[in-house]
């Protein structure tokens, strides 16, 4: 007994059977795995100039407007302003050619320094010569070793003495190859080893030595 092969079902909805008939009416080819041709649309570009044209077209001048008075605002002159570096050379020459005074605490050089016991005032009364040199040690020409021997020296006779004012002249080192050695040696012993000491010390006045000296007030 064969086997018989089963017929074909018939199925009353065909939506593709007039498929081929549109297609060949259109004219249209179909080509298996072709993609469809996208259309694009070629916009015209336009400079801002032709935009702000076709922005303006049409707007009328008013030409009422052009004979309005038009009040100009006067502007002051601008001053002139004096400058600074100037009048800091100007000061300087007249310092250097000895018309003007040198403020010695406005210089890197100017010291000072005052026992925490007592107020900073004591210090301007110093500077200012408010109490009178009893005695001094000039330490030019003198070695570090030398000049720190003679500056213990020096206060230990003036303690002994009960002197309350005296001026050290360690001069400004400005020829030392390592700066004021002196002065800071003689800063160094005067707020170390002598501070119970001293009072206060600072820098003198330009008639009595200025930056290469300093008055020391004793206890």
């Amino acid at each position: 007994m064969g086997s018989r092969k089963p017929e074909p079902q018939d199925f009353s909805f065909h939506p593709f059977e007039d498929l081929k008939k549109i297609v060949d009416g259109k004219g249209i080819k179909l080509v298996s795995g072709q993609k469809p041709i996208e259309r694009k649309e070629i916009v015209k570009k336009e400079n801002d100039d032709q935009v702000f044209a076709d922005a303006m077209r049409g707007v009328r001048e008013i030409e009422e407007f052009r004979r309005l008075p038009v009040r100009r605002r006067k502007v002051p002159p601008a001053r002139r302003k004096c400058s600074t570096d100037r009048e800091a050379l100007d000061a300087l020459e007249e310092i250097v050619a000895g018309r003007r005074p040198m403020y010695l605490p406005h210089t890197q050089e100017y010291v000072e320094w005052v026992n925490r016991d007592y107020s900073g005032d004591i210090i301007r009364k110093l500077h200012e010569g408010k109490f009178s040199v009893q005695d001094s040690l000039d330490l030019h020409g003198l070695g570090l070793r030398d000049a720190e021997s003679e500056v213990a020296s020096f206060l230990k006779d003036s303690l002994m003495t009960g002197l309350r004012c005296v001026k050290i002249i360690h001069g400004r080192g400005l020829r030392s190859p390592g700066g004021p050695v002196l002065k800071d040696a003689v800063m160094k012993m005067l707020s170390g080893r002598f501070r119970k000491k001293v009072i206060a010390f600072v820098s003198a006045r330009q008639c009595d030595g200025g930056l290469g000296a300093m008055y020391v007030l004793l206890r």
